[in-house]
């Protein structure tokens, strides 16, 4: 494999196979208008980490975790938190779903 230069590298996630066909593959023109990519583009893996699924999924578990520990009677500690819990997931929900899918 080739040396990483960067967390953000395209290469670091290819195979030594996949790294040998990487120079063939057809890229699009940096000046062309085409807002549909070439179906052998290869995403960047930080636009990866920015998908919305898993980041919708994760503030929803966030709020859902805020509403029960404002529902349950045993520990104080869970219910002052709550709020901010519930908030923090709401706030990361609007955020996120301005994410692309």
């Amino acid at each position: 494999m080739k040396p990483i230069h960067s967390p953000f590298d395209p290469d670091r996630n290819l195979t030594d196979d996949e790294l040998a066909v990487e120079p063939t593959l057809r890229r699009t023109k940096p000046d062309s208008h085409d807002d549909t990519p070439h179906p052998d583009y290869r995403i960047h893996p930080a636009d990866r980490l920015l998908v919305r699924g898993p980041w919708e999924m994760a503030a929803s578990i966030l709020i859902a975790l805020g509403v029960v520990m404002m529902m349950q009677p045993f520990f104080l500690w869970a219910f002052t938190w709550s709020f901010l819990v519930t908030l923090t997931g709401t706030v990361m929900f609007i955020i996120v779903s301005h994410f692309p899918e």
